[in-house]
């Protein structure tokens, strides 16, 4: 079942991220080893068909591999390494209304819920893919061959993805994906509000209030679900847009880093080079050097 899987996402992954015409599908395909990357992660399910890669949020790291399931339940940006190629994975993007409708239908009155441990899980998790799983993305998947059948079937499809997830290992974050008042929305609502503000002056009571939490909550759960603390969330997505500002334009490492909300170049200039390894000039000429080799290897 994977082979097939895998064959379907080479058949339509016209680049390494390609956003299909199926609603909240994304194919992966990498037939060669790439430098480390910076991403922003999104709500996400990701189906890993073939090889695997590894992602780096502050403390917190993991790997997913051939044949199992990935989720993120929060907007998290990452250092990404394909540490095995060919890699193939399908990537669906989490709507938290078709999932709450789905335990509604499910569970109408909640006596059937199953009790959701702690203040609940949050962040990324793994499991494995099961026949039943692997048979429903690749249907979803293959929905591109017939794209007439896209708009009768891909909700369909989705929802038995879903619905097969919410008997893994990934159920509990699912349900404590649709609860609206808990540490985990609590924790989602204050990474979006500063993924929305990372070029502003940002304090930690501020966000806090924003999240309805007290600071030392805010603290103890972001810390749990990124692996980092809210500003230093705040400093990697400013380093992540300041990167690719450099790679993307004619600009200097001064303008960048006011840009990105740094009031002191040095300071911009120290914590680039702590992070990447060398000062934004150097790492952006690394980084196009390794982009031309990538363009002039035969495809």
């Amino acid at each position: 079942m994977l082979d097939e899987l895998a064959a379907a996402i080479a058949r339509h992954g016209s680049d390494m991220w390609s956003d299909t015409a199926v609603p909240r599908q994304r194919l992966v395909t990498l037939d060669e080893a790439q430098a480390p990357l910076d991403l922003l992660y999104e709500p996400m399910i990701c189906f890993v068909v073939q090889g695997s890669k590894s992602s780096v949020a502050g403390e917190r790291s993991w790997t997913a591999g051939s044949g199992q399931v990935f989720l993120n339940s929060l907007v998290l940006p990452v250092t990404a390494t394909f540490e095995e190629v060919p890699y193939r994975s399908a990537v669906l993007r989490l709507d938290g209304v078709r999932l709450a409708d789905l335990l509604l239908e499910l569970e109408p009155d909640g006596t059937d819920r199953p009790a959701l441990p702690g203040p609940g899980p949050t962040g990324p998790v793994t499991a494995p893919m099961t026949p039943e799983i692997a048979d429903a993305v690749t249907r979803w998947v293959r929905l591109l061959d017939t794209p007439q059948d896209i708009r009768a079937l891909a909700g369909r499809f989705e929802t038995e993805i879903l619905y097969r997830l919410l008997g893994t290992a990934l159920g509990p974050t699912l349900r404590h994906y649709t609860l609206a008042d808990s540490p985990a929305a609590r924790v989602r609502t204050a990474a979006r509000w500063i993924c929305a503000r990372f070029a502003e002056p940002l304090a930690v009571d501020e966000i806090a209030a924003t999240a309805h939490m007290s600071t030392a909550s805010l603290h103890r759960n972001f810390k749990a679900a990124t692996g980092m603390s809210p500003l230093r969330f705040q400093k990697h997505l400013r380093l992540q847009e300041a990167r690719r500002l450099l790679l993307a334009g004619d600009t200097t490492a001064a303008l960048v880093a006011e840009k990105v909300g740094y009031v002191s170049a040095t300071q911009f200039n120290r914590e680039y080079r702590r992070t990447y390894g060398l000062p934004p000039g150097q790492d952006t000429a690394r980084l196009r050097d390794r982009l031309a080799a990538a363009g002039s290897r035969p495809v």
